[in-house]
C-alpha cells in the first residue's frame, strides 16, 4: 500500500470510480466532480470507470457521462456485465434466461450469448430496472425444474436522492424466498478480477491503484481482495456507523472526491 495514503492521492498511478452514490448520486454530479477528475489529469493519474449497475449498456454509460460533460470513451469503462461475460465464456455458456434490462441483453447478444433460451444452461440475474412479472414468472419456472441462477452483482441497494432502491441483493432474495435457488456464482465487485486485469494490463503494482466508491461490501472489500487502496466517499450508501460496525477499513474516508487529489 502507499504509506500514508492522503487526501492529495500522492503515490497513486490509477483510480477506480464507482459511479453511482461516488461521481453522481441518480441524474445529479456530486458537488466537485468534474474538478476532481481535472484534477486527476493534471496529476497524470489514470482513471477508469467501475460499475456493478448492470441495467445499462456501456454505451448508454457512455452517453450518460458524456451527457453530464464527462469526458468518457468506451474502454474507460468497466462493467459487472463485461464480469459476467468473461464467467459465462469461460465456463462455455451461450444458452441463457435472462432477468436483465434491454442494454444488459444487447451486450450479450452480441457476444453470441442466447438470452431467452427455452432450455437455459442458466438463469441470468441481472439489475432489472426493467423487471415485470413474465419474466420473474419464466425465471423461477426454469429455477424450479434446477437450472442454476449466476447473479451479475450482489448489491442490495442502489443509492438514489430519495434513498435506496431494490437492485440486484434484493432480487436475489426475492428468487431465495420463491423457489430456494441462490446464486452459483456472482459477478462484480467485491471480485477482484474486475480490476486486476487492467491493472495487469497496464503493467501497474496494485499498491499504487486505489479503488473509490461508496459501499463497504463491493468496493472496499474489493480493494482489499486485490491489495489496491480503498477509499471510501460517504456521498452514496455507507455512513460513519456503517464503518463503525463494518469488519472492512477502508485506507481512507472522505465526505466525497471533492476532498481528493488536492
Amino acid at each position: 500500500m502507499v504509506s500514508k495514503l492522503n487526501n492529495s492521492l500522492q503515490g497513486i498511478e490509477c483510480v477506480f470510480l464507482d459511479l453511482d452514490g461516488t461521481i453522481y448520486l441518480g441524474g445529479e454530479l456530486i458537488p466537485g466532480a468534474i474538478d476532481f477528475l481535472n484534477r486527476l489529469k493534471m496529476k497524470n493519474i489514470r482513471f477508469f470507470f467501475l460499475s456493478n449497475n448492470s441495467s445499462k449498456s456501456v454505451d448508454q454509460y457512455l452517453a450518460k457521462l458524456n451527457g453530464m460533460s464527462i469526458p468518457a470513451e468506451v474502454d474507460d469503462i468497466i462493467l459487472s456485465t463485461h464480469d459476467l461475460i468473461t464467467w459465462l465464456k469461460k465456463n462455455d455458456v451461450s444458452e441463457t434466461y435472462l432477468v436483465g434490462t434491454q442494454g444488459m441483453q444487447e451486450m450479450l447478444e452480441s457476444v453470441n450469448i442466447k438470452t431467452r433460451s427455452e432450455n437455459p444452461e442458466y438463469v441470468l440475474l441481472g439489475y432489472d430496472t426493467e423487471i415485470n412479472y413474465e419474466k420473474l414468472s419464466m425465471a423461477s419456472f426454469h429455477l424450479h425444474r434446477g437450472v442454476k441462477l449466476v447473479a451479475s452483482h450482489p448489491d442490495m441497494v442502489c443509492p438514489s436522492p430519495f434513498g435506496g432502491l431494490p437492485d440486484n441483493g434484493a432480487f436475489m432474495a426475492l428468487f431465495e424466498a420463491t423457489t430456494g435457488a441462490i446464486p452459483t456464482h456472482i459477478c462484480g465487485k467485491p471480485n477482484p478480477a474486475m480490476i486486476l486485469h487492467k491493472i495487469e494490463e497496464l503493467g501497474l503494482e496494485p499498491q499504487r491503484c486505489a479503488m473509490i466508491g461508496d459501499r463497504l461490501y463491493t468496493d472496499i472489500e474489493m480493494a482489499k481482495r486485490a491489495n489496491v487502496n480503498g477509499i471510501l466517499v460517504l456521498s452514496g450508501e455507507a455512513t460513519m456507523e456503517d464503518i463503525e460496525v463494518s469488519s472492512q477499513d477502508p485506507d481512507l474516508v472522505v465526505n466525497s472526491v471533492n476532498e481528493l487529489a488536492r
